[in-house]
């Protein structure tokens, strides 16, 4: 599994001010981050088609709010992707010149959403979304069904071609907190702001 989801601040840690500002998900909400991924991976894997070794092939981290680079912050998504080329000495076990990509979870944004709409939407099954679409997006970068650098309209079609598999994918899961968050991404109800 190529899951990695760090929990260290880069640089310095934020004074109290700063905390305020711009919420982090606390290690409650770490761990619900890391299991969401590892099952959508799993999920992803079946609707795909892929092994979990094939699965393993497709090189990529999960970051969050807290350890992003400025880069990698974003205002508009609840998370998005980086692609980045190994290019130096080889110590996470990739070639020089293979890519990988860095899902960028913002915390803040997803925080924000529960917040506000927390009668209805609950972190958990937001995770989950969130997951399952990001991987994909790695699965659609890897097979070649879409390049990374794209124009924008093309990446546009393959937003809601991802939230079309995404929904898809997570349809069949009996779980009604789910069956709301996957109500928001419908085509009826399209959240805002959510392209890469």
């Amino acid at each position: 599994m190529n899951l990695y989801i760090t929990v260290a601040f880069k640089g310095t840690i934020p004074n109290r001010e700063e905390i305020s500002a711009v919420m982090y998900f606390n290690p409650s909400q770490m761990s619900l981050a890391s299991s969401a991924f590892q099952h959508a991976e799993a999920l992803a894997g079946r609707y795909f088609r892929i092994s979990p070794k094939a699965m393993s092939a497709h090189c990529y981290d999960v970051k969050t709010l807290a350890y992003l680079d400025q880069h990698e912050v974003n205002d508009r998504a609840f998370a998005h992707i980086c692609k980045y080329r190994y290019d130096q000495g080889d110590q996470a076990g990739l070639e020089q010149g293979q890519h990988f990509y860095r899902i960028c979870l913002q915390d803040n944004r997803i925080l924000d959403a529960v917040n506000r709409a927390s009668s209805f939407i609950k972190l958990n099954p937001l995770l989950l979304y969130i997951a399952a679409h990001e991987l994909v997006h790695v699965i659609r970068f890897d097979g070649g069904h879409i390049d990374f650098d794209a124009p924008l309209a093309e990446k546009q079609r393959e937003e809601e071609k991802v939230h079309e598999i995404t929904r898809d994918m997570l349809r069949n899961l009996t779980n009604p907190e789910l069956s709301l968050v996957l109500e928001c991404f419908s085509n009826r109800y399209q959240i805002g702001d959510l392209y890469h």
